[in-house]
């Protein structure tokens, strides 16, 4: 379900992996991107959300 919500909100899918201040980090930058481009710097954040999704099930399968 996670994934899903990157799509549309890249920001909050990257704070439920657990990275609070990345978070705020992109949403600062996606914000003003989406208005300016009109959204195409939008997939970028979509990419980074989805690797740092993958990471954190990668992470938990490592200790797992």
């Amino acid at each position: 379900m996670n994934y899903v919500l990157a799509l549309f909100l890249p920001p909050l899918s990257i704070l439920f992996t657990g990275r609070l201040i990345l978070s705020i980090v992109v949403f600062l930058i996606w914000v003003p991107a989406i208005l300016i481009s009109g959204g195409l710097g939008h997939p970028i954040f979509i990419l980074l959300a989805w690797l740092l999704i993958y990471q954190s099930h990668a992470d938990r399968r490592e200790d797992g």
